[in-house]
């Protein structure tokens, strides 16, 4: 978001993306120019607005714009008949204007909110050059190349394809350029509203809610909730709040519910509530829309002073630090719908509702509804193999659906996800069964470029665990962790990525300060990117978005380095008297760490075999225990104390594992060696004393 100085700054210095606005005017409307010039035009106002965007922060902008200037000079190569691409090229640059507009606008925060459509129109873009690249060459002109061609449907195929996709994405820049009202009113005129339409009949076309996706399916017991809600107390002011993770479907079941009850609202209003511009718009709109004035508070007054059941939809109030009780209209009546991924806002609400993974049965009719499959048994068989792998996420089974309707894929799909999980959940489908511009994974990156550096990193630490069970505790124990303590262990020096990531949560005593934790976790609640549970103390992340975590990893072999690291620290941190609860707990996680690398560092195999032994995995104790002692053989010797404790361990282990003959012949050799080196009473001694009286003692009664 743009702060309030950015926005002086740019009323007092003309911004070079503004100066532009005139060109791409030109471009776009015939009438200004002669019909020759369209592409020199197009090409000059492109190259103004990639120069421009040179000086904003954001790759995927200039990306986008800098591909635009490629094809314009490809297109110019072009022999004959390129007057066919006029329609295609004109499309990108109605592309441009929306997003130049909004940056000019809203500065940053349109920056971000474009993100994943400039990234999809990045991709389109540089498939279309080399449609074009093929064709600049080419003697004769497109219109005949495409009657040559049409029987092996392949270049003029392709150019349809790419002005369809292109045409779908202008769409969908138009929707997501929502906040700004001059938009609304060329988004309600390209789709056929007279022009002399007064400013306030277009602005009531904008407030209305649209009608749900035609696919929408489930979330009946939601709906019956949100019913018997709003129908009881009429007359009294109601408040329920949709909060859920993004990609959910809390604004698909919001809208549901207004079109099942819009008879028992005198008004229905939306509000995009993404930014403080967007619902300062929404509200100005409202003001409009029952000519009550032109400002936020004119609607909001109105609002107050109207006793009827209007009925107020904040949509996508995602934002934390948005205090949105500013604008509740000051009065004890009337309705008021919240969606958000932040469920802090249940301070608000009377009633609210966790909207989360859909049921089974209704996940896989919402899959064969998207992939335009019938509904039989077989593919019903089918399709539920494929949502329990999509873990029943209902933009992720959209996207889907969408795939497999395009593909013709539905019996390949689950091997063709278990081999491209990224690839698919990031893919924008072209035809599209709502206006929700981004993909699974992009509705996640933009929350997650929200967050403090803090909370990013832990999110990402956490990424290399187990996506259930994660506690403070893991990082508290770990914290208080002296490699002194441990002459053996790893030094501070190669320690010192897990340490620096540690010491940003150490107050400046020197002691874990848990504020800090619960500032930086509470970042990641707030976008329901992670969930809490105060009965366990422990926090879970969605499993895809766990392993879309992943995926934000530039050196994944640090992170899990890290987390080895962090883990250990933990376990040496654990008194043996909480060894058997802390190993249940801590169990998942070492499983984790181990099969995401497939080894464990020197250092702390000791402590995951411990751990491992705790928890009777035994056969998993004895691998790294082996481990362990040759290793210890090697660095410290054979008859160094740790590597006679570790050589007792193991033998330990034998024991449970019924080993017993191997369990003596081990104990006998450490007992010898302890006795002469560390003495009779040594504890070390005198614990190897005790396993192996305990081993003859059940060798004896086997």
């Amino acid at each position: 978001m743009a702060t309030s100085q950015n926005a002086a700054v740019a009323t007092a210095a003309p911004n070079p993306l503004t100066q532009t606005r005139g060109r791409i005017f030109r471009a776009l409307n015939p009438s200004s120019q002669s019909q020759s010039d369209w592409l020199a035009v197009s090409l000059t106002t492109a190259k103004g607005v990639a120069a421009a965007a040179e000086c904003i922060p954001f790759p995927y902008v200039k990306g986008a714009f800098g591909t635009v200037v490629v094809i314009l000079e490809t297109v110019e190569k072009v022999k004959k008949n390129r007057d066919d691409l006029k329609e295609l090229c004109g499309n990108i640059m109605e592309i441009v204007r929306i997003i130049q507009d909004q940056l000019s606008s809203h500065g940053d925060t349109a920056a971000v909110k474009f993100k994943g459509l400039c990234e999809d129109l990045e991709g389109v873009l540089q498939n279309i050059l080399k449609v074009v690249q093929q064709l600049q060459t080419e003697p004769r002109g497109i219109s005949s190349r495409f009657k040559e061609v049409m029987k092996l449907g392949s270049t003029a195929d392709e150019i349809s394809a790419h002005r369809t996709e292109i045409q779908e994405l202008r769409s969908n820049f138009m929707f997501m350029a929502a906040i700004d009202t001059n938009l609304h009113l060329h988004k309600a005129l390209s789709m056929g509203i007279p022009s002399s339409l007064p400013p306030t009949q277009v602005t009531q076309i904008i407030t209305k809610c649209p009608p749900p996706s035609r696919i929408f399916h489930g979330r009946q017991i939601i709906l019956d909730q949100m019913h018997q809600f709003f129908e009881q107390d009429l007359g009294k002011q109601h408040i329920f709040l949709l909060h859920g993770l993004g990609g959910a479907g809390k604004t698909q079941t919001a809208l549901k519910f207004i079109q099942e009850s819009s008879s028992y609202f005198s008004d229905i209003f939306l509000v995009d509530t993404s930014t403080l511009e967007t619902i300062d718009t929404g509200l100005k709109n409202i003001a409009a829309t029952k000519n009550v004035g032109s400002t936020a508070d004119d609607a909001l007054q109105w609002l107050s002073s109207q006793p009827s059941e209007w009925m107020l939809l904040f949509d996508n109030a995602d934002d934390p630090s948005i205090n949105l009780h500013r604008f509740f209209p000051s009065c004890t009546h009337g309705n008021i719908l919240i969606t958000s991924r932040n469920p802090g806002l249940r301070v608000y609400a009377e009633s609210h509702s966790l909207v989360s993974d859909m049921e089974e049965l209704d996940a896989v009719e919402l899959l064969l509804k998207s992939a335009s499959e019938d509904i039989t048994p077989g593919n019903k068989v089918i399709a539920t193999e494929i949502v329990k792998a999509l873990w029943y996420l209902p933009l992720a089974i959209i996207q889907a659906g969408a795939f497999i309707s395009k593909s013709g894929t539905l019996g390949t799909y689950l091997d063709l996800f278990k081999k491209n999980k990224a690839r698919l959940l990031r893919e924008q489908p072209t035809q599209s069964h709502s206006d929700y511009a981004w993909t699974v994974y992009t509705t996640w990156q933009i929350s997650f470029d929200q967050l403090s550096e803090p909370a990013k990193t832990l999110l990402q630490l956490w990424s290399v665990l187990h996506h259930e069970s994660i506690s403070e505790e893991i990082f508290s124990r770990a914290a208080a962790y002296k490699p002194q303590s441990y002459p053996n262990g790893p030094s501070e020096e190669e320690l010192c990525e897990p340490i620096k990531f540690i010491l940003k949560f150490i107050d400046p005593a020197g002691v874990w300060d848990t504020l800090h934790f619960i500032e930086a976790t509470t970042e990641m609640k707030s976008y329901s990117l992670v969930n809490f549970d105060p009965d366990k103390k422990s926090f879970s992340v969605h499993p895809l978005v766990h392993s879309w975590t992943r995926t934000t990893l530039m050196d994944t072999q640090s992170y899990h380095h890290s987390m080895v690291a962090i883990v250990g620290m933990a376990i040496a941190d654990i008194p043996w008297q909480d060894m058997q609860l802390a190993s249940l707990k801590l169990l998942p996680h070492v499983d984790s760490l181990i099969r995401g690398n497939g080894n464990v560092t020197p250092d702390f195999r000791y402590e995951y075999g411990r751990l491992y032994r705790w928890a009777d995995r035994l056969k998993d104790a004895e691998q790294l225990q082996l481990a362990v002692v040759q290793n210890r053989r090697d660095i410290l010797s054979d008859d160094h104390p740790d590597t006679l404790r570790a050589m007792s361990d193991l033998a330990a282990t034998y024991h449970k594992l019924g080993q017993l003959k191997e369990a003596e012949e081990l104990g006998v050799v450490v007992l010898e060696k302890q006795r002469k080196i560390l003495g009779e009473d040594h504890p070390d001694t005198l614990h190897t004393m005790c396993n192996l009286a305990s081993t003859y003692y059940h060798s004896w009664v086997s």
